[in-house]
């Protein structure tokens, strides 16, 4: 679930897709009002279904980091942050790269689309996305062995051709 090229609102996505309005809605007012409990909310949004083991510790512990004088003024401006950079260099790509998205990211209305267009971006040949259905913003966390069978069904892949 990659921040990889510059964002835009999607307005329409707002109107249409109730998962990605509460997600940007949330997203926006962590990083505006500088506020833990929204950010602690949009974790939880981000996670779809069951937790993983260790969630509610997890939050704790950033809970406590995040009230710390400047540590959400961080959080808001890397909500700011446009990766410009790294979408720039994805034609220079030159190495097989996997796009590992979760399909309920309440960043995106379309979570394969957005990594499609990572992969559109790169030398043809060298992308490839995987989705992890069922999962968030955090596939590796919510579904550590779907990713791990993912990665290597790639590495495997590459190591044939």
């Amino acid at each position: 679930s990659p921040f990889t090229r510059a964002q835009k609102i999607d307005v329409g996505g707002l109107f249409s897709n109730a998962r990605y309005r509460k997600g940007m809605t949330l997203l926006m007012g962590a990083g505006v009002f500088r506020s833990v409990g929204l950010w602690k909310r949009y974790l939880d949004h981000a996670y779809p279904g069951a937790k993983p083991a260790g969630f509610a510790d997890h939050l704790a512990a950033l809970d406590a980091d995040l009230r710390r004088p400047g540590r959400m003024a961080v959080v808001g401006r890397m909500g700011l942050s446009a990766p410009t950079d790294a979408a720039a260099r994805l034609g220079d790509i030159r190495c097989p790269a996997l796009v590992v998205e979760g399909s309920l990211d309440p960043d995106w209305t379309d979570a394969r689309a957005e990594g499609e267009g990572i992969v559109a971006a790169m030398p043809p040949g060298l992308g490839r996305v995987e989705v992890i259905e069922g999962a968030g913003h955090y596939p590796h966390v919510q579904f550590p062995a779907e990713v791990v069978a993912a990665v290597l069904t790639f590495l495997r892949a590459g190591a044939r051709g």
